[in-house]
């Protein structure tokens, strides 16, 4: 009976998976069909002639690696400083006492409902009137500010370490600042893998905030795939968008495969008390 139950399970959960990965097969299959055949009626499953062309036609027809380190170049930047931003002010939350804490935090969790497309109209117009309109400075800034479920993911992680580390650092003369990072820091691998992993994704995949802030010269792969793969008349080149779309999740994929290890450890463990 239970053997027969695991089977079951095992079954679902097999579904689940085909169903969930079923259109990233379809956009790596398209990528290998000629236009004709992504067209054709019946449906063409599987190419008939694969082709390595669509490929080809993706990285010549912008310059896709220039835009490709422009998004590389704003991925790097945020992820790191919002990391790092995040983890201090984990330790802060986590280690540190001070009145209205708990409704500090509160409300910084709070900030995690607000919907992105409610700001935006108001973070424009700062950055406009501070002349940073087509510069990299407004993802220094919103790196520097940190992420609230970042900075979350830090807390728990650092709630759950031992009082006596941070003890015996303040009787060998550590300040605060030392103590988070020769210590804490150090040790909280696990988050730092998983803050890089999130704020990678999210600056890298993130369309609106470049299309806004940034001209075309200066935008991002995300922005420059969306208008680049037509035809001189205005027609989608659906083979060659598959064919990008598979080149542009080839960093973060590897990224989340380097770190995988820690992604998995601290998704698993931030909860535990």
């Amino acid at each position: 009976m239970v053997l027969a139950r695991r089977k079951v399970v095992y079954m679902l959960l097999v579904a689940i998976l085909v169903l969930m990965l079923s259109p990233f097969g379809w956009l790596l299959i398209s990528a290998f069909k000629d236009p004709s055949e992504l067209r054709a009626v019946p449906i063409h499953w599987w190419p008939h002639h694969p082709t390595l062309e669509n490929f080809r036609l993706a990285l010549t027809l912008f310059d896709f690696f220039g835009y490709a380190r422009n998004s590389l170049t704003i991925a790097g930047i945020y992820s790191t400083l919002i990391t790092l931003a995040s983890a201090w002010a984990g330790y802060g939350f986590a280690r540190l006492s001070g009145p209205g804490k708990r409704i500090i935090f509160g409300l910084m969790l709070s900030t995690m409902m607000t919907p992105q497309i409610i700001t935006l109209i108001p973070t424009y117009l700062l950055f406009s009137k501070a002349g940073l309109v087509n510069t990299y400075v407004p993802w220094v800034l919103w790196g520097l500010c940190g992420a609230p479920y970042l900075i979350f993911l830090f807390r728990q992680f650092f709630s759950n370490m031992p009082k006596e580390l941070e003890e015996a650092a303040i009787i060998d003369g550590c300040g605060q600042i030392r103590i988070f990072w020769r210590i804490f820091l150090p040790q909280s691998w696990p988050v730092i893998a998983t803050s890089l992993v999130l704020s990678f994704s999210w600056s890298w995949g993130d369309y609106i905030s470049p299309a806004l802030l940034l001209d075309d010269d200066r935008t991002t792969l995300a922005v420059k795939m969306a208008t680049g793969y037509v035809t001189e008349h205005g027609t989608g080149l659906y083979t060659v968008v598959g064919a990008g779309a598979i080149l542009y999740i080839v960093p973060s994929l590897v990224l989340f495969l380097i770190l995988q290890r820690g992604f998995v450890t601290s998704t698993a463990t931030s909860g535990l008390k």
